[in-house]
């Protein structure tokens, strides 16, 4: 199977459009026109997870191994050895990070899932991308055309769908002025035209392109179009989900079904609220979640799963909130995407392409001192 082939399907399902703006997402290391036998998806890329990868492997890491700047990537450096390693073996490295939190399903879904909920919103909408519609007005005889240059400049696309536009015939009226230099008619005499009103849709960062196309189609000196900026509006991807589980659970025992559920770390499971207050409505976020505390208690929720909850935003939200928290190790919380991601792979992909995902623990604590030291 090429790398290629391996890296779109991955791209659609998150799409990288979809990483927050200081993440670092996408092929790490590897030529996308190599050829590899096998996928191993992990949460984190590091040397012990790379060993498990095998000749001509591709490491799919939810992590970015590479997030914060580096000057070498030389073999005697921790991240440049599991780098050299992987290229040695004639494999890759790609990372699936917040845009694997974003997409839907993504990362918060996969920890719904384990936990037994129904997801039924998004805790934190990300806002659709800045859309603009286009209106242009063209003679008839020239519509094909203009609708060939908008596709061409990336107009027109809509979901899954490319080629989209809307038309309506009609009557165009101008009168050319002294100057004017007119594709139809002459200076001084009204005229009327046979138009098509064409309406598309394209990304606000390809204006200069529609505007261009437009130009260079269009048959008239001036062009007449509108251009209408769209209001953004939840696109049903972000980062957390709210769902319900399908009996309410005493806190006390909805912690305990977390605990079971989750891989064993030994951070464990930490939870704050009253141990016999029902829970029906759960807010979740695979990772780092108290900078959605706030989002949490607007969605009205009995309680929040989430990893990585600090001293002081959680006694602040629980002063003046109720709902309960439920604070889990980062690396657990996230781990259930792994077996999403394979999935995604196998259900593609099918006996082509062997898939697993590593089971190496690579939570970063390792000693529980209420257990005995090892």
């Amino acid at each position: 199977m090429r790398l290629a082939e391996v890296i779109a399907v991955l791209d659609a399902a998150y799409p990288p459009g979809l990483a927050h703006s200081w993440d670092s997402v996408g092929l790490v290391c590897g030529d996308p026109d190599d050829v590899i036998d096998s996928v191993t998806v992990a949460v984190d890329a590091t040397a012990e997870v790379a060993a498990t990868v095998g000749p001509r492997g591709l490491l799919v890491a939810h992590h970015p191994l590479l997030l914060r700047g580096v000057d070498t990537v030389a073999a005697n450096t921790p991240k440049g050895a599991l780098i050299h390693q992987l290229i040695r073996a004639g494999g890759a490295l790609f990372t699936a990070h917040t845009n694997a939190d974003s997409a839907n399903p993504g990362v918060s879904d996969a920890l719904a899932a384990v936990l037994g909920l129904t997801v039924e919103a998004v805790l934190d909408p990300a806002a659709g991308q800045d859309t603009d519609k286009w209106v242009i007005f063209v003679p008839d005889a020239d519509a094909e055309a203009v609708r060939t240059a908008l596709f061409a400049a990336g107009a027109g696309h809509i979901g899954g769908y490319s080629h989209c536009s809307w038309s309506v015939a009609g009557t165009g009226q101008f009168l050319p002025l002294d100057g004017a230099s007119p594709a139809i008619g002459m200076v001084g005499s009204m005229e009327h035209v046979d138009e098509d009103r064409i309406e598309v849709v394209a990304p606000a960062r390809l204006r200069a392109q529609v505007l261009a196309a437009i130009r260079a189609s269009h048959p008239y000196e001036e062009p007449a179009f509108d251009v209408l900026p769209l209001a953004a509006l939840p696109a049903g991807v972000g980062i957390g989900r709210i769902g319900t589980l399908a009996q309410p659970l005493r806190f006390a025992d909805f912690v305990a079904s977390v605990g079971a559920v989750l891989p064993q770390t030994t951070w464990g499971v930490r939870a704050a609220g009253d141990p016999d207050a029902p829970v029906t409505r759960v807010a979740v976020c695979g990772g780092a979640g108290d900078s959605l505390l706030g989002a949490a208690t607007a969605a009205g929720v009995d309680a929040y799963v989430t990893a990585d909850l600090r001293h002081h935003p959680a006694d602040e939200h629980r002063r003046a909130s109720g709902v309960a928290l439920v604070d889990v190790a980062h690396w657990a919380s996230e781990y259930p995407w792994c077996g999403q991601a394979a999935a995604l792979l196998r259900g593609h992909f099918g006996a082509a392409l062997k898939v697993g995902v590593c089971d190496l623990r690579t939570d970063p604590w390792n000693i529980d001192v209420s257990k005995g030291m090892p």
